[in-house]
């Protein structure tokens, strides 16, 4: 049985990656994640498939989270991963404007105008990407939401399944890219690679 996912207490952006085998393994340790935020007082963004909003869903419902209650009052928003990229993808490619602009909306609508508020977000956008064969975009979109980071306080959590690295050594990339690898028992622990090759 996985653990809760602990959120390191250290400074910084926290970007956390967790390579999994099953979907049911990645639902577990994103509502581990969500409902720790949302007992903390922290709001969650998912931009997941419609499958995994279903999964991650029902593993918070298991968590004693009132999933409608939560979302009525504005503490969590769900979007469509595909439709979220359509937003910001230009000619196969990540546009930091356009994603800016969509990205910064959704943590908008997600904080409903809280200050010094943390988010909690999770991302399938980067995974999908992959699956399509766009490596380079996924690394860029990482970078990119780093760079959101900036002007945004949020926690973010990136699933990949596992077997779109097998062939791609590219996968060191992604790691640098992240502040934390989440194991299959939900502990968070520091990545430190040094710098990616893709700017």
């Amino acid at each position: 049985m996985e653990q809760a996912m602990k959120q390191p207490r250290t400074a910084g952006h926290f970007h956390a990656v967790r390579f999994f085998e099953n979907d049911e393994s990645l639902c577990r340790i994103v509502a581990e994640f969500v409902s720790e935020g949302l007992r903390a007082g922290q709001p969650a963004l998912i931009v997941a498939t419609p499958e995994h909003r279903t999964g991650i869903m029902e593993e918070l419902r298991v968590r004693h989270v009132d999933t409608a209650h939560v979302q009525a009052a504005g503490g969590l928003l769900l979007l469509d991963a595909r439709e979220a990229l359509s937003s910001f993808m230009v000619d196969g490619r990540p546009d930091a404007t356009r994603f800016t602009t969509s990205m910064s909306a959704a943590i908008g609508r997600a904080s409903r105008g809280r200050t010094a508020c943390n988010i909690r977000v999770y991302g399938q956008m980067v995974d999908l990407l992959w699956k399509d064969g766009l490596t380079v975009a996924a690394v860029r979109l990482e970078i990119l939401w780093n760079q959101l980071a900036m002007a945004h306080d949020f926690s973010l959590l990136c699933g990949y399944t596992m077997g779109n690295f097998y062939k791609d050594a590219q996968i060191k990339d992604i790691c640098r890219q992240h502040s934390h690898a989440i194991s299959t028992v939900g502990d968070a622990e520091p990545i430190d690679m040094g710098p990616a090759t893709v700017t």
